[in-house]
Formats: structure tokens, sequence, C-alpha cells
């Protein structure tokens, strides 16, 4: 018979106090995770591609840099999302500048069609809901989500990665 290690200390999962903050972390993944199939389901596209075209729509011409940071993605995670919607028709994506390095980016047709049948808020629900936090509490998050990242050893870079793509 195999030992019993869901009780053992080193499981946190005997410990009241860590039981009830890991049910709270499940309602905030379902929320999220439910959101995003929405999304998939009513707009046809991921998470992550939405928030692109919502920022794209409110930024016509935007670079896939400063798309990048106004998604808080990584550079190579925009260009990627960025392909995608052009392959599907959804953003044009045209060189400009003295140079044509410079590209472009704007919502076709197709992606305002996207838009306007996707589910709100298009940067996610856990975005929109920390946006309505007030500053002290987003300290007090920050603080102690910060020392539970160092009790995981996670890595920094995931912090990069929209959540859309991750679940």
């Amino acid at each position: 018979m195999l030992p019993d290690n869901t009780s053992s200390p080193a499981s946190g999962a005997g410990d009241p106090g860590a039981q009830r903050v890991l049910r709270q972390f499940r309602i905030i993944f379902n929320a999220v995770k439910t959101h995003f199939r929405q999304v998939e389901h009513e707009a046809g596209v991921g998470g992550a591609q939405l928030w692109a075209l919502a920022a794209i729509e409110r930024a016509p011409g935007i670079g896939a840099s400063a798309l990048a940071r106004a998604l808080d993605v990584h550079q190579s995670t925009a260009s990627n999302l960025v392909r995608g919607l052009v392959e599907r028709g959804l953003v044009s994506a045209e060189r400009e500048g003295a140079d044509r390095r410079n590209v472009a980016l704007r919502l076709l047709p197709a992606g305002r069609e996207v838009l306007a049948r996707a589910p709100q808020p298009f940067a996610g629900v856990l975005p929109a809901a920390l946006a309505g936090l007030d500053e002290p509490t987003l300290q007090r998050l920050e603080q102690d989500l910060g020392r539970l990242i160092a009790a995981l050893d996670a890595e920094d870079g995931a912090a990069q990665v929209p959540l859309a793509q991750q679940v």
C-alpha cells in the first residue's frame, strides 16, 4: 500500500490556510479559463489574439515593438501573434518609413467583425479585475505573490507569456 502523502506537512494539503488559498487560486484559474473558452467560442480567436486585435484597433499603424509593450509581452510573442492575425486576414502589416523596415499594423474588416462579436474584456478577466483594485491592495498582492513565486522557484520569463497561451 502506498503512503498517503496528501496530508504530509511537505504537501501543504493538511494546512487549512493553504487549502483555502489553493481553492482561491482554483477559482481564479477557472474564471480565466472559462473566459478564454468563451472568447474562442464566440470570436473564433484565442484570448491573446483578441487582445492584440483590440490594441491594434486603438492604435492604427502600431508597430510590433509597440504592440509588445502594449500587451506587456516579449517581442517574439507579439510577432507570432501578428503573424497569425495576418495569415487569418484580420490584420494588415505594411512596410512604412524611409527605410521600409517599420511595419504598420492595421485592423482589416474581418478583424473588426471579430472584435464586434467577442466578449469583453478584450485583455481578459484577470487584467480587468486587477485594474479595478486599489493601489494598496495591488501592492500587498505583488509582495505576497512575489514570496509565493520565490517559494515556487518559478522562472521570471513566464511573466511575458499571455495567460491565454498558457491555459
